[in-house]
């Protein structure tokens, strides 16, 4: 498996940890975990296999840390780079905008090129609306650690599962 970058930001610590949980589920030897906040957005060109983690904040809006970086990730090329995404953001308090901010994520880097991978059912969630679900799936892992915190471990664990299988 080639080497995979892991970029997220996180204001409270939530976005971190679940970064690094992945990165022990996928292998701690095959991730590299870089903070969005120190890290200069061209580092994301030097991956095939990219993760981009981040949380919803206020109504549908992206962390701040990403969203410092946005208009530099919209002029990079994302063609043949394999693209996953993780959210986290609470589906009870902001169900209209669950996991907004992987999907502006999602589109920012989708309409560059990348080959995105990581799909994730809708099945139990409870929300009325957001831009992260396509097709009927997340386009990513989708966490909810203020309602559901019992049941990201084994998430994490299945989409790790699912990701080893989709990044060559």
């Amino acid at each position: 498996m080639k080497k995979i970058g892991l970029f997220y930001g996180s204001t409270t610590g939530n976005t971190e940890t679940a970064a690094t949980a992945i990165a022990a589920a996928l292998g701690i030897g095959n991730v590299t975990l870089h903070d969005i906040a120190e890290t200069p957005p061209e580092t994301l060109s030097s991956y095939d296999n990219i993760i981009l983690g981040t949380s919803t904040w206020g109504f549908g809006e992206l962390q701040d840390d990403w969203q410092n970086a946005l208009s530099e990730i919209e002029n990079l090329d994302f063609t043949g780079k394999t693209v996953a995404f993780f959210g986290l953001g609470n589906q009870y308090s902001y169900s209209d905008v669950f996991q907004d901010a992987m999907g502006i994520l999602y589109e920012t880097v989708h309409k560059k090129g990348a080959d995105i991978v990581g799909a994730w059912p809708t099945a139990g969630y409870e929300f009325d609306e957001s831009r992260a679900v396509v097709n009927d799936n997340f386009i990513g892992l989708a966490l909810d650690n203020d309602n559901q915190p019992d049941r990201t471990p084994q998430r994490i664990e299945q989409w790790a599962g699912q990701l080893k299988n989709l990044f060559q």
